[in-house]
């Protein structure tokens, strides 16, 4: 069997021993027109993972520990800047990958620049800057941390942390909430348990005829008694209001961090003891509402 020798040509081409009458040709000329995109998607994949993984791994932890040292009582700071310096990081490994891939030059083009800008705006919308401002004063402002509790119009629990867009807060059935940063900078934010303690607030109705002194003592003892309830700040409770038929009273009491603590457990059992000792105490829990009806009735018999 005869077979043709292998020979290279000035086209970048070369025979292979052919299968019957029929030479096989591979031309490596069509292989040219990719060389370029190849080492400049090699060189972007380079330049992003390189600068990443070094910024991931010694900048953001280097940044963090020097904003944590010189700020231990603004956690919140911490995780701020953890955010930030992260997506500085993406931002720098993106423009390693561009000026690895070859396309540098593009960088100092005004009008190119320009127009990315208006693009990633356009697209944001107002909605988006507005968290991301909003985000920026939460952070900045020194009555706001992580690991404070918070209430809001839509709910209340525990700062976890504060992105660019949204602030983390975990609730007392410790499901995690997404809060818009302009949700919490447009309304008003109640924190008047402290950053260490919660207050539990208790209302009790009783009739104006059953001894209110008796009813408040009972109140505070009844909330000695559970001790997950702590003795500073003391319980304590007041009259709040007289209303139609009852007089209104409220207890106060505090405990420790409210995520440590089971809040609807100590809620319960105190209403739980509430209930057995105003009525060993012949006290009436939420009296019936009194109303006075006056008038006749008149009554025709009808004969069928």
């Amino acid at each position: 069997m005869a077979a043709s020798a292998t020979s290279a040509t000035s086209t970048g081409s070369f025979s292979v021993p052919s299968v019957g009458s029929v030479p096989a040709q591979i031309d490596f000329g069509l292989f040219r027109g990719y060389e370029g995109v190849a080492g400049a998607a090699l060189g972007f994949v380079v330049g992003t993972v390189v600068v990443y993984a070094v910024g991931r791994l010694l900048f953001v932890p280097a940044v963090a520990s020097v904003v944590s040292s010189r700020n231990q009582n603004n956690p919140t700071l911490e995780t701020a800047t953890q955010t930030y310096a992260h997506v500085f990081v993406v931002l720098l490994a993106a423009l390693a990958g561009v000026v690895g891939a070859g396309y540098g030059e593009t960088l100092t083009d005004g009008a190119l620049i320009i127009a990315a800008l208006t693009l990633v705006v356009g697209v944001a919308g107002q909605e988006v800057i507005g968290a991301l401002i909003s985000g920026l004063f939460l952070v900045a402002d020194p009555d706001f941390n992580v690991g404070d509790w918070i209430s809001w119009p839509g709910g209340e629990g525990v700062i976890e942390a504060v992105d660019f867009r949204v602030t983390r807060v975990r609730t007392i059935n410790n499901e995690t909430v997404t809060v818009p940063n302009t949700e919490l900078t447009t309304n008003s934010l109640l924190r008047p348990y402290g950053r260490e303690r919660y207050r539990i607030t208790e209302r009790v109705d009783i009739a104006y005829s059953d001894d209110a002194e008796l009813a408040l003592r009972e109140l505070v003892e009844i909330a000695r008694e559970d001790d997950r309830i702590v003795e500073t700040p003391a319980p304590n409770s007041r009259i709040i209001e007289f209303a139609g038929s009852s007089v209104g009273l409220r207890a106060e009491f505090w405990v420790e961090s409210p995520m440590d603590v089971d809040l609807v457990d100590v809620r319960s059992k105190f209403r739980r003891r509430v209930k057995l000792r105003f009525d060993s105490e012949g006290l009436t829990l939420g009296p019936a509402s009194g109303r006075e009806v006056s008038g006749h009735l008149d009554v025709d018999l009808v004969e069928g």
